[in-house]
């Protein structure tokens, strides 16, 4: 079977395809609005007429190329392309404005295919045992997973806890917009039909990430002449030493686990994974202040965990038969049609396509690493566009991006009150990181809450009673109380501080 997957992957026109399919996908994903499930749902009727092999290769390099090409954007101009590229913002912004783009596109690509191999090294060997394990996760499990992660809020508000909680409520009650789940209650949506099926996280995205800065760039319009200058920026090789990449194995494999981990959990995603892996690599630094400000540290945790998601997300997939994320649902489909049925059986009945699956990702991944580092230069030029060329041209394609998610125009309205919510965060300093990641886990919250009433019957003991639930609420109780703790230290460390220089002042 591992001949015959060899000889399939490694046809030329199977190889074409995957290379075809990865470009398309890095494309896709570099474009704010559009992303990985765009691209794979877009030439899924495509491959109905293919051989099965070589129309699952197509689709597995649209899907690496687009979980790994928003960091493009993402970096460039702070938009991220794709959902799981939201925490590479948040490091690889500043190092593109601070003249060091080049850099941090050359790490972020280098990571991203080092999180995709790790990935997939766990789908070939660890997937029976992972996918046994996630079978013991019930409703109640996955609300204290869901608990768990929203303690990222504690740790991402910095010393203002009290505004990134209202933050995270915000997103949560922002998330409960529409039909309610399992009883399809309609809340919150004023009598618009149009809320019904809730808010579309890219919508949320391209508002609060893309417009709101392209409105306060417009404030600095006087400012803007000063943006003709060209930016430098230097790479050689991917931007990391040998010293660097020595230093930065202990976040490559803590962030590859945790976006494995991540990535079996099903409907959670690869942008809580790079959230998660962000937060857990600031945590155990040594300088966890200088995260935000534009270092390596924070893009490397990111890109590892969001494309190591990728290998976890197929691991209930062909195991099980259930996909761990969106693009993994579409690609569910894909097998579907080509007469592969995932389940526990699956290496028995169509053993050469799975082990094809193992081979296409792997080539995709090297495709993946040579042709964004070869596509660098032309990224980087677009740092050379004059401000008020590029930004009236970013908004066109934002709101494209989110008409094309739902062809909508209500889509595009919502942009624009996203865009006033940003920018009103901006004003009173708020954090909208906490926004997002009460957004995302919104749903996953309440849903799993009422499942896991419903099947205690209203009791509220089953969250404690359950082993993993309770193993999770208590991390998550310790993570708060270690994160709150310390932003109290620093607090009195400052005001001593203080009063030290106001003594030195009177004595002198």
């Amino acid at each position: 079977m591992i001949a015959t997957a060899l000889a399939n992957v490694f046809n030329p026109i199977c190889l074409v395809l995957i290379w075809f399919g990865t470009v398309l996908g890095i494309i896709f994903g570099s474009v704010p609005g559009l992303s990985a499930t765009m691209a794979v749902v877009l030439f899924l009727p495509l491959t109905f007429n293919m051989e099965p092999t070589q129309g699952i290769a197509l689709l597995i390099g649209l899907y690496m190329g687009g979980i790994s090409g928003g960091l493009i954007s993402a970096i460039l101009l702070k938009i991220p392309g794709t959902p799981s590229s939201i925490s590479t913002v948040f490091d690889g912004g500043p190092m593109a404005e601070k003249g060091e783009a080049g850099r941090a596109l050359g790490v972020g690509i280098l990571y991203s295919f080092i999180g995709s191999v790790i990935g997939i090294v766990a789908l070939a060997f660890v997937s029976p045992l992972l996918a046994k394990v996630c079978l013991l996760f019930g409703a109640a499990d996955y609300f204290a997973v869901a608990v768990f992660s929203l303690t990222i809020i504690a740790a991402l508000s910095g010393k203002d806890m009290l505004n990134g909680l209202i933050a995270g409520l915000i997103g949560l009650a922002l998330s409960m917009i529409g039909m309610a789940p399992i009883d399809a209650q309609v809340r919150y949506t004023f009598g618009n039909y149009q809320l019904m099926a809730g808010l579309d996280i890219t919508v949320l995205l391209i508002g609060v990430f893309a417009v709101t800065d392209i409105i306060m760039a417009g404030f600095g319009r006087k400012t803007l002449a000063d943006k003709f200058a060209k930016k430098k920026y230097h790479l050689k090789g991917y931007g990391v030493s040998m010293k660097e990449f020595i230093q930065q194995i202990p976040n490559a494999i803590i962030s590859s686990l945790i976006g494995i981990g991540i990535g079996i959990l099903p409907g959670i995603g690869g942008s809580t994974a790079g959230l998660m892996a962000y937060t857990a690599e600031k945590s155990r630094s040594k300088y966890p202040e200088k995260f935000g400000t534009g270092i390596i540290d924070g893009v490397i945790a990111s890109e590892t965990a969001n494309n190591a998601c990728i290998g976890g997300s197929l691991v209930p997939l062909l195991c099980m038969g259930i996909p761990g994320n969106t693009v993994a649902a579409v690609f569910l489909g894909g097998l579907l049609v080509h007469g592969i049925n995932p389940g526990p059986l699956i290496f028995d009945k169509s053993g050469e396509y799975v082990y094809g699956i193992y081979f296409a990702l792997i080539v995709a991944s090297v495709f993946m690493l040579i042709f964004e580092r070869l596509g660098l230069p032309i990224f980087a030029k677009l740092l050379d566009i004059p401000k008020h060329i590029l930004l009236p041209i970013i908004m066109v394609m934002c709101c494209v991006g989110a008409y094309s998610s739902a062809s909508r125009v209500f889509d595009v309205q919502c942009v624009l009150f996203f865009a006033l919510l940003g920018l009103f965060f901006k004003i009173f300093k708020i954090p909208s990181t906490p926004l997002i990641i009460g957004f995302i886990l919104g749903s996953m919250f309440e849903e799993n809450l009422r499942q896991a009433l419903q099947a205690s019957h209203g009791s509220w003991t089953i969250f404690v009673t359950r082993p993993i639930s309770l193993i999770f609420l208590v991390v998550a109780v310790i993570f708060c109380t270690v994160t709150v703790r310390g932003n109290l230290k620093e607090k009195k460390a400052a005001q001593a501080k203080g009063e030290d220089f106001d003594t030195s002042e009177e004595e002198g």
